[in-house]
């Protein structure tokens, strides 16, 4: 049996009324090319894909859909063996919505109030559990920061690092800059791929050996 790497990527959703929803923009593209890299290197791959990602799928590997947070946090842990390497790309709701005032809501909201007010509540994240899901696994998350300089971007990847016990943190957004960082724990230091090709080598490289 092959090694295994589990990689989720594209849009998470969560539900404001039966018809609309918060989301997150992502085209599940990286998703796609590091799947396609790591199936090239001997690997059996899981691609968790958002069911509303705008990029091709990936080819010649199996691809389950998702929708919400919770959708793929049972999918992770429904997996029929544990991984070797984990990529969370994926760009998870970080909010949900836990009341709606202004307006009568049964299943849809009417258009005709004057004002609506929607409460918001962090969502729960997948990626700190992970660790505790898979001790052996190589987990790599994501940052994706547009606020502050790039000091503060490769802060926000360190702080990622140090709570959720993972082995790397890839940090983009206009804080960083152009390309992606890639933020190794202990003593690793950051490595940098100017596009999405090379950064799905250069992780492949670390994480395939």
């Amino acid at each position: 049996m092959g090694r295994l790497a589990v990689i989720t990527c594209g849009p998470a959703h969560a539900s404001i009324d039966s018809v609309r929803r918060i989301t997150n923009f992502a085209t599940g593209e990286i998703g796609t090319i590091l799947s396609q890299e790591f199936a090239a290197r001997g690997f059996e791959v899981v691609c968790f894909r958002g069911e509303w990602s705008t990029a091709s799928a990936p080819e010649g590997v199996e691809v389950r859909g998702f929708t919400t947070n919770e959708s793929l946090a049972r999918g992770i842990r429904e997996l029929h063996r544990a991984p070797d390497v984990i990529f969370q790309a994926a760009a998870l709701c970080d909010f949900e919505v836990t009341d709606i005032s202004g307006v009568e809501i049964k299943n849809k909201l009417t258009s005709r109030s004057d004002q609506l007010v929607l409460t918001l509540r962090p969502a729960p994240k997948i990626l700190p559990t992970l660790r505790g899901l898979f001790p052996a696994a190589k987990i790599v998350g994501w940052k994706y920061e547009l606020d502050g300089s790039q000091t503060d971007a490769l802060a926000c990847a360190y702080r990622q690092l140090a709570e959720c016990r993972t082995d790397a943190c890839v940090v983009n957004g206009s804080a960083y800059g152009e390309g992606f960082g890639i933020v190794l724990a202990g003593a690793g230091g950051i490595v940098h791929s100017p596009n999405k090709k090379s950064l799905a080598r250069t992780l492949a490289d670390r994480f395939a050996a």
